[in-house]
């Protein structure tokens, strides 16, 4: 089963880039990130024609997630557990059925937290304590499951191309990478690294300072795998040439093939 995530960065900037991609890629579970569109205005119909079932998290103008499934969707929740108060739309999971495996797949739009340090920052801290109980909670059911989106994590500096250039940002402050390393440390995968090795691997190039032509770019999209998820990877790739096609995201795909 191929399974894909992509911050989308806008469900009507990529109204055609998006339908493109999944014509060529063929996934069959797609986690997005920032459709930016409240779930009644987005174009479930575009990606239904195309055999997915479609379950939306959205808020207006900001943030939302979605998950594209050409399998069935059972029992889908919103929201991560943990705060009853937050009501930004960064969490949607469900379970999907694979010809011998249940998973539970996480979509997952963690914050950025700029400016840190800042109430932001504390929010995004926060957050990443509330996605460890989660995980914790996973495991302890012995569900399988993935957990997989826009951390907005750089976890180690062969994951940006100018590190320096972000040690003050929340995206690499070590306590940012820290929360990171406490989540691998519950015994999770992280998909990418399991398979390649290496500096010169992005999932993100800013849209400024000509960012994509220049390769200056950061991996902050990934999968953390449960145990039993791990054991059944056969493939990951990052799909970089997308970011050149007609009117981009400035984030690509990254997708993992299970043997589910």
């Amino acid at each position: 089963m191929k399974i894909a995530t992509f911050n989308i960065n806008g469900i009507k900037a990529r109204a055609a880039a998006l339908p493109e991609w999944l014509d060529d890629a063929q996934p069959d579970v797609v986690l997005l990130q920032e459709i930016k569109s409240v779930d009644e205005a987005f174009p479930s119909a575009l990606f239904e024609e195309r055999g997915y079932n479609v379950e939306t998290h959205g808020q207006k103008s900001f943030n939302g997630v979605a998950i594209l499934s050409k399998h069935p969707l059972e029992d889908v929740t919103r929201g991560l557990p943990g705060d009853d108060s937050d009501d930004q739309a960064r969490w949607i999971e469900a379970t999907v059925m694979g010809a011998h495996t249940a998973l539970r797949v996480c979509g997952l739009y963690l914050p950025n937290g700029n400016p840190a340090p800042g109430p932001k920052f504390d929010y995004k801290l926060a957050w990443m304590e509330r996605l460890h109980a989660r995980a914790q909670a996973l495991l302890s059911e012995e569900t399988p499951f993935l957990m997989a989106g826009d951390y907005n994590i750089i976890p180690q500096a062969e994951d940006a191309a100018k590190p320096d250039s972000w040690r003050e940002d929340a995206l690499f402050r070590s306590e940012s990478r820290a929360a990171w390393r406490k989540l691998l440390n519950l015994g999770l995968t992280e998909a990418f690294r399991a398979r390649t090795p290496g500096p010169g691997h992005y999932s993100f190039w800013d849209y400024q300072a000509g960012a994509w032509n220049r390769n200056n770019g950061i991996r902050i999209d990934h999968f953390l795998l449960s145990p039993t998820i791990a054991d059944l990877l056969r493939d990951v790739q990052i799909d970089k040439e997308v970011r050149g096609r007609d009117k981009p995201s400035d984030h690509v795909p990254v997708w993992v093939d299970l043997d589910l």
